[in-house]
């Protein structure tokens, strides 16, 4: 259970601070490259943000979920 743990927290890690992620659709990508550099790195950081969090959300619901209804 914890080498599961261990790979589950790499890969989210891996995934929230590499650099090489794009997120971003063709009108957002137009509107960056108006924006500029910073602005665009943030907005870019925003889409991944708002992409993570309805499987965060539901990873912890299953997560109690599950843990609640494991027989001892």
């Amino acid at each position: 259970m914890k080498k599961w743990a261990l790979v589950l927290l790499f890969t989210i890690q891996y995934s929230l601070f590499s650099n090489s992620s794009a997120a971003q659709c063709s009108i957002c990508t137009k509107t960056t490259q108006q924006l500029g550099e910073q602005p665009a790195k943030g907005m870019n950081s925003g889409i991944l943000y708002l992409a993570f969090a309805p499987f965060a959300i539901v990873g912890y619901i299953g997560y109690r979920w599950w843990n609640n209804n494991k027989e001892a």
